[in-house]
């Protein structure tokens, strides 16, 4: 079982995160945002992982602190699980359908942190969320997770729709991208011979 457990506390935040790869869509989630926590639980399910998180976050300040670094806690935990790489698909796509809305991701877990992120949310908060932090997450998950990641809705009305298609396909993307080959199982993807 591909499996990592992390905490990490700065003055702003206390997290602890635990994900199982191989899991069973399993979630023990609490943030302080529930739109965030939401959107975890939806990328848990649609993934498959099962993951236990709770942060503590400045959210007196703002909501930023809290919604990057839980960004930077889910790579980090996905970088310690997937180990050396071996034998993973590393590439993976999704085009989801939601209601009205239709969103794409593509992403590479081949070590190179990149992100392309435009999800035409025109509203400061759905739910309790400030929308424009998504980005953010995705950023220091990125960033933590040696990861390029593309996410882009190609159209839609609802907000919550917009944002809620965006996790689902990075969920189906990852777990596709975490997936092993079992042909492949002792080869690096990747004809360096390093990722």
């Amino acid at each position: 079982m591909r499996k990592a457990a992390i905490e990490r506390n700065t003055k702003e935040t206390r997290i602890s995160g635990a994900l199982k790869i191989e899991g069973r869509g399993k979630y023990q989630i609490a943030t302080g945002i529930r739109f965030f926590d939401h959107m975890l639980e939806l990328l848990t399910k649609h993934g498959g992982f099962d993951l236990k998180l709770h942060a503590d976050g400045d959210l007196d300040v703002d909501q930023h602190h809290t919604v990057e670094d839980v960004g930077i806690v889910l790579g980090q935990l996905f970088a310690k699980a997937l180990g050396d790489r071996k034998g993973i698909n590393r590439a993976g796509y999704f085009v989801m359908p939601m209601d009205e809305t239709l969103a794409v991701v593509a992403l590479d877990l081949g070590g190179r942190p990149a992100l392309v992120y435009k999800d035409l949310v025109k509203v400061r908060l759905v739910g309790d969320l400030q929308t424009e932090l998504v980005e953010d997450f995705f950023g220091g998950f990125v960033n933590h997770a040696g990861a390029n990641l593309h996410a882009k809705v190609l159209y839609g009305r609802s907000n919550h729709h917009k944002i809620e298609a965006i996790f689902k396909c990075f969920a189906r993307a990852m777990k596709y991208a975490c997936s092993k080959d079992a042909r492949l199982k002792d080869q690096l993807p990747s004809t360096k011979g390093l990722l």
